[in-house]
């Protein structure tokens, strides 16, 4: 099954000592790049996190949120520094001196100080933590990964209806193409009896072999062929897919508009020409479907 790279899953877990909000979001990407946003205290947890998640998705921009509100006292230490505090009361001291200051250095105003006293992380069992961690990130990517094939199963969908649409124009071009040869002769009779005034009979055989070298120089059977056969194989990779095949169908996707350019480039006719431009623009919406399939 086909999964698109757009997506979102969320999940919340509480572990009586913190509670814990994943988010995780994905768009379309070449390759896969996955990036994490959580409190610092956790990074020893990040390249971990991130395997879980490449696991459930394989390809695409994807962003984890990682939100943690502690429950109880023991995940944290209120620290003394000490060197910090000394080094504010010498200076404040050496300000009084210098300027002639009156005023007490209080307990209660060095305390205040930035980094005197800091609320450290306890956290002591790694291991313990990453597991909290992971339940709510597994969760969330599992949801995700719900979304993406949802919405895989709508590209699907819309790939394989302009894949039927375009089977559907080469049939027509392949009806008028016969015609276009016999058209060509046609005119180049008449041209030939307008330029000569009916003064000179050309040969019928001459007309013959230049509708000849026509029809070969612009011959198209080979171009429909590897057309049709491009978009049986679109159809063979949608239904078989087992494992991310965006770039697979990104590629074939282009052997598709090169084959069509080539059909345009050959027709020398106005009907055939549209068909392709019709062609044209059905790959083009296949095309812009593909870059968002994993």
């Amino acid at each position: 099954m086909l999964k698109s790279m757009t997506g979102f899953g969320r999940s919340e877990y509480n572990d009586e000592k913190r509670n814990i909000v994943a988010e995780i979001k994905s768009v379309n990407h070449r390759y896969s790049d996955i990036s994490v946003k959580m409190p610092r205290r956790y990074s020893f947890a990040e390249e971990r996190l991130k395997a879980l998640i490449k696991d459930v998705a394989r390809r695409g921009k994807i962003d984890l949120s990682l939100m943690v509100e502690n429950l109880t006292e023991d995940d944290t230490n209120i620290c003394l520094n000490p060197v910090v505090a000394k080094q504010y009361y010498d200076n404040l001291r050496k300000l009084q001196e210098n300027f002639d200051l009156a005023g007490d250095i209080t307990l209660q105003y060095l305390a205040s100080l930035p980094d005197v006293m800091k609320a450290m992380p306890d956290v002591e069992d790694e291991e313990e933590l990453f597991k909290s961690l992971s339940i709510p990130v597994m969760e969330a990517a599992r949801r995700l990964d719900e979304m993406r094939m949802i919405e895989g199963a709508k590209l699907t969908e819309d790939i394989i209806k302009r894949g039927e649409l375009i089977r559907e124009k080469i049939q027509r071009i392949e009806k008028r193409a016969p015609a276009v040869v016999a058209a060509y002769a046609q005119k180049m009779k008449e041209r030939i009896n307008d330029l000569l005034g009916g003064t000179l009979v050309v040969p019928e055989d001459r007309i013959l072999i230049e509708a000849a070298v026509f029809a070969d120089k612009s011959n198209i059977t080979e171009e429909l062929v590897r057309l049709d056969s491009h978009i049986l194989q679109l159809d063979r990779i949608i239904e078989e897919s087992k494992e991310p095949d965006g770039k697979k169908l990104d590629f074939l996707v282009q052997e598709m508009n090169r084959e069509a350019n080539t059909i345009g480039s050959k027709a020398n006719d106005a009907e055939i020409t549209n068909l392709v431009l019709e062609i044209k623009s059905e790959i083009e919406k296949i095309r812009e479907q593909v870059q968002n399939i994993e």
